[in-house]
């Protein structure tokens, strides 16, 4: 299977940067290059992309806006976004996570970081850059606003619907472990891991793990440590 990849970036410099990249892997494609949000959800619909690569910051519809729109649409709920920013410390990262982003990446990575990122988004995995942890992502979820109007009140009564299992199982997610970590700290199979990871997505609405990573912090079930 070939990975369809959108390349959303102002700049033509990187966009061609990133094409030569992509197009050198024998498993991906780019498939569209857009230069604001507006056209990169435009080419997401035309192109059916399997994954954006997002420019956070660009003229006119930004791309915190377009991986809004792109989550909302369900004719590309099977559409990830990875967003690239040049800084990875950053609020907007956190609200592109919310709006429904499978990830971040700097642009300052190493090239077979963002094409493991591209592999591992399309397989619906990704969370975040190599460089990034999931820590930080948890201080900027608990340093924000709790009155910030992106909040789902209902997120903390939805995980009343999960079992105990899925709770556990949820809580190590969102310690960024992979399903065979996880299989080996509960001692069960990682087919186990799989399914209640499934579950509780279903059950949550939540689009991928990255989604269930913000739930989890967002609703209080884990809370980031203080270093």
């Amino acid at each position: 299977m070939t990975i369809r990849v959108l390349l959303a970036d102002d700049q033509a410099l990187l966009r061609s940067a990133f094409r030569v990249l992509v197009d050198s892997e024998p498993d991906m494609e780019v498939v569209g290059e857009a230069s604001d949000g507006a056209e990169a959800v435009r080419l997401t619909k035309e192109q059916r992309a399997d994954v954006v690569l997002m420019d956070i910051r660009m003229p006119g519809t930004d791309g915190l806006a377009a991986t809004r729109m792109i989550s909302a649409d369900p004719d590309l709920s099977d559409v990830r976004v990875v967003i690239l920013t040049t800084f990875e410390v950053d609020d907007y990262v956190v609200q592109s996570l919310r709006a429904g982003a499978s990830g971040f990446l700097g642009k300052g990575s190493e090239p077979e970081e963002l094409l493991t990122a591209i592999r591992i988004a399309a397989g619906g995995q990704a969370l975040l850059s190599p460089a990034a942890t999931t820590g930080l992502i948890a201080r900027f979820l608990a340093t924000d606003d709790p009155a910030d109007g992106d909040r789902d009140p209902a997120r903390g009564e939805r995980l009343d619907s999960l079992t105990v299992r899925e709770r556990e199982v949820l809580v190590q997610v969102a310690g960024g472990h992979s399903n065979d970590e996880i299989a080996e700290r509960l001692e069960v199979s990682p087919l186990t891991v799989k399914t209640h990871v499934n579950r509780a997505m279903a059950k949550l609405g939540a689009r991928d793990r990255a989604q269930l990573v913000v739930t989890a912090y967002e609703s209080g079930l884990v809370r980031p440590r203080v270093e």
